[in-house]
């Protein structure tokens, strides 16, 4: 796009031309000190806007993460982030980067010297899946702020936005593999992890160091206290339709899209909630199938696979667990019981210690210790 004057170029080309028009009627005299200055001033800032072409541009992205969080994003310009070392010239501009739909971003542009300093926004994650961060748009000014030019870097990152995460109740959890899955061990000579009290749980295994800092119950777990049962999850909806993807908002969702997030959200649920316990897991869900072992990897193959789900049958009939959404909720179906997602929300709720803020949920449903957990796995590669 070709320069364009300002509001400001306009007002001074206006006083140029008036003062121009001055200066003739009385005799050139008032050229020296207003038009040319103008003249000068205007010729100086087109020449500079002109020559500013469009800059090389990395996305320094932050991690994958759940709804609702926020995180800083920050833009990096000039060749030095493709690898070229070549000298170039910074310019004043507007900075706006475009977001996915799914993401709150920035809602004003960001005045910056690009090329020499990095530019910084924050993004709400609104809307599971894979988010789009990018294009930029640049408006570029001169010094004198006298004329403006529109460009636009097309360039783009992602972003994966997991579904919510919620707690299970350990009985639920322990009827799905080994009775003694998640209970002490008699071999207690090598330490895993710590990990979030459960009823049950001995007094001699609470781990008081980290509980005074956390301000709620944390006990240690041993290697030898989870056994190896892999545990197989299948999940569907009940409304079936396209491939879309909702995002938890209440606003303008389909019955089917609100089953997809139903369905993701209580996947993720109970299949962290088992590999946290040191239990493998097969998750099969429309978007695909992964097998899955305790560890980062593992909770991040979960989480990509429930984050780019959408509405569809249940896949297999033999199953440890079935999960079946509708529009409001899940049902868990093991044998021939059945038992709904928000009831075992409630029960894993009561199984909280009561003191303090242990009992305290995050707004996306994850306790402070469940947020410790899912920032282990989900952070950057």
């Amino acid at each position: 796009m070709t320069p364009a004057l300002t509001r400001r170029g306009r007002v001074a080309g206006l006083v140029g031309l008036v003062a121009a028009a001055s200066g003739i009627a009385a005799g050139g005299r008032a050229l020296d000190a207003i038009v040319i200055p103008v003249a000068i001033a205007l010729a100086a800032g087109y020449v500079q806007v002109s020559r500013v072409d469009v800059p090389a541009v990395r996305h320094v992205t932050p991690a994958d993460g759940f709804v609702g969080e926020t995180r800083e994003v920050r833009l990096e310009f000039g060749p030095g982030v493709t690898g070229d070392d070549t000298p170039t010239r910074s310019f004043l501009a507007d900075v706006f980067v475009r977001v996915d739909e799914g993401l709150d971003g920035p809602t004003a542009p960001v005045r910056a010297s690009v090329g020499s300093e990095p530019v910084s926004y924050r993004v709400t994650y609104r809307e599971r899946g894979e988010r789009t961060l990018g294009p930029i748009d640049l408006t570029v000014t001169d010094v004198f702020g006298l004329f403006e030019r529109e460009l636009t870097v097309d360039e783009t990152d992602s972003v994966t936005v997991y579904p919510p995460r919620d707690p299970i109740p350990a009985r639920f959890r322990r009827a799905l593999h080994a009775a003694d899955a998640v209970d002490v061990s008699r071999r207690r000579e090598e330490f895993d992890r710590l990990r979030e009290y459960t009823r049950g749980d001995a007094v001699r295994d609470v781990h008081w160091a980290t509980t005074a800092k956390r301000d709620e119950i944390v006990v240690k777990q041993f290697s030898a206290e989870t056994a190896r049962n892999r545990v197989t999850i299948a999940g569907g909806t009940e409304v079936r339709g396209g491939e879309e993807i909702s995002g938890f908002r209440t606003d303008d969702r389909s019955p089917s899209a609100a089953a997809a997030d139903e369905l993701a959200r209580a996947t993720v649920s109970l299949a962290l909630a088992l590999l946290d316990d040191g239990v493998p897991v097969d998750v099969r869900l429309p978007a695909g199938r992964v097998s899955a072992s305790p560890g980062d990897r593992g909770r991040r193959e979960v989480l990509e696979l429930a984050a780019r789900t959408g509405p569809g049958a249940v896949t297999g009939d033999d199953a440890d667990v079935t999960i079946v959404a509708g529009a409001d909720d899940a049902r868990f179906r093991t044998g021939d019981r059945s038992v709904s997602f928000a009831d075992l929300r409630r029960e894993a709720d009561g199984e909280r210690p009561a003191d303090g803020d242990a009992g305290e949920n995050r707004t996306d449903g994850r306790s402070r210790t469940d947020g410790a957990a899912d920032r282990r796995g989900v952070a950057s590669p």
